[in-house]
């Protein structure tokens, strides 16, 4: 063997246990209580830590090209590696160029081979341009490059990249539903954001909460009930991309259960903050699209990813440079950029308030971490999966491990957080890809620029439609309905 991991204990469903892990070229070969026979290049003595496959951030922002004095691929992913995370996937909009066609995709790459840290795929883009100029067979080159979705907003994102109407959006959904590849929508109404911020700024609102009462859970809710009635119509594979509302997880529940193609993510801002709270203490630095809601919401979003109504968690990682873009002279809620890292803390939130406190079960941990989004996008068994073939990332956790997050302690160019100062226990003490460590909790990153791939598709898969817990609430119906009846 190349390498043994050694007293790993793994999940196999809701239980941890104890074994070897084997890993030769890169790859799972096996598991074995007995290595005493075997021979390999490096032992790591993993001490009883448990060993999970290797985490996925399904949703970044890592700017470059382009916008490299808020981050690059380099800080970004070295970022992602201190957090556990093995592969990202990257949006196609915060990049000069955005990734729209073939061209851009290549112009995209090619800066950043030499800088990856971390495994990573794309997501392609289509914009309300690409509709309007009839330019949706661009759809396929990005195709034959590998892309694993597409995206498009609702809202605007950079000026590379314009924001869809209704109709545009439609006709997109008709294009790329004929790929089977999913459709990620920014689902936030363009109209009422835009005339509510108008109205607070004239009426004087410059409190931080104001940006989140602007951008209204009405807005999010009529954009999830119009995208889910385009689905329904074109029969396309749509997913909601950090989803914040308990309106909208009720939304999808429904949906899915009537059969459409709708999947969705949420953020673990979206898990453990709130915009009274922490956009009154953190003003622009909580600023986000869509921002911050309340507490319910927070509680609704927990239930809903242990159910199944929502299938995975991604960060949104977008960084913004303080100095010009968060904290300027003139800064105002209104004016400045909405955005904030979190490729570092995502793993560590899940595990802490998650797994840790019992709202997610270790399977469904798995699941929500990895699993289903290495599904959904295509790349799975190659990632997140522990099955012998698949790639040797894994991701070690030190259950007991407490700490508290500082924003200036990060490998982001990005050091501020509005998590900063959450005490967490549990954390990711060791990342590993393709059999080789690249970060370890008390050395840093030990990884090498460059030792990250880039991983196409490698096939169009679909995420079973499944609830948890619901023969036990149609058995409380049932049981009501006796009572009644009696």
């Amino acid at each position: 063997m190349d390498l043994i991991l050694k007293n790993a204990n793994i999940p196999q469903g809701d239980r941890q246990v104890l074994t070897n892990i084997l890993v030769n070229e890169g790859k799972i070969v096996g598991y074995s209580n007995d290595i005493s026979f075997l021979n390999a290049e490096k032992v790591i003595d993993i001490g009883g830590k448990l060993v999970v496959p290797g985490c996925i951030d399904p949703h970044t922002h890592f700017m470059d090209p382009g916008f490299t004095h808020r981050e690059t691929f380099a800080t970004g992913s070295r970022s992602a590696i201190a957090g556990g995370l093995t592969t990202i996937i990257d949006m196609p909009c915060c990049s000069k160029p955005s990734v729209r066609d073939g061209e851009s995709f290549q112009k995209k790459i090619g800066p950043i081979r030499d800088q990856a840290y971390v495994d990573y795929c794309f997501w392609g883009g289509m914009t309300g341009e690409d509709a309007r100029e009839g330019w949706l067979d661009n759809v396929y080159p990005q195709i034959e490059e590998g892309v694993v979705a597409f995206k498009v907003y609702m809202t605007p994102s950079v000026p590379t990249f314009p924001r869809v109407s209704d109709a545009e959006m439609l006709e997109i959904f008709k294009a790329v539903s004929k790929t089977g590849l999913p459709i990620g929508v920014h689902a936030e109404n363009y109209d009422i954001c835009t005339f509510n911020s108008k109205k607070l700024e004239k009426e004087g609102r410059f409190d931080g909460p104001a940006w989140a009462e602007a951008r209204s859970t009405l807005a999010e809710k009529v954009a999830i009930e119009l995208i889910i009635s385009f689905a329904e119509a074109t029969d396309a594979r749509v997913h909601v991309v950090h989803m914040t509302t308990k309106e909208g997880a009720e939304l999808v529940k429904a949906a899915k259960k009537r059969g459409v193609k709708v999947t969705a993510e949420t953020c673990p801002h979206y898990l453990v903050l709130n915009a009274k709270d922490s956009m009154s203490e953190r003003g622009s630095f909580a600023k986000i699209a869509p921002p911050l809601r309340g507490k319910e919401d927070n509680e609704a979003h927990w239930q809903a990813l242990a159910d199944g109504t929502i299938d995975f968690v991604g960060t949104d990682h977008a960084p913004y440079e303080i100095a010009t873009e968060k904290d300027f002279p003139g800064a105002t809620i209104w004016n400045t950029f909405p955005g904030i890292p979190g490729v570092e803390t995502m793993v560590p939130i899940l595990v802490s308030e998650g797994l840790n406190k019992g709202r997610l079960s270790l399977s469904r941990f798995v699941e929500v971490t990895s699993r289903n989004a290495a599904i959904h996008y295509g790349i799975y068994p190659k990632k997140g999966s522990m099955e012998i073939g698949s790639d040797a990332d894994f991701t070690v956790i030190d259950l007991e491990k407490e700490y508290e997050i500082d924003e200036q302690k990060t490998e982001s160019m990005a050091k501020y957080n509005p998590l900063h100062g959450m005490k967490l226990k549990g954390k990711p003490v060791q990342t590993i890809i393709r059999g080789t460590v690249v970060y370890e909790d008390d050395k840093g990153v030990v990884g090498q620029a460059g030792y990250g791939q880039y991983v196409p598709r490698q096939s169009i898969q679909r995420l079973d439609r499944t609830f948890k817990y619901e023969k036990f609430e149609a058995a409380k119906v049932e049981a009501k309905e006796t009572v009644k009846q009696n």
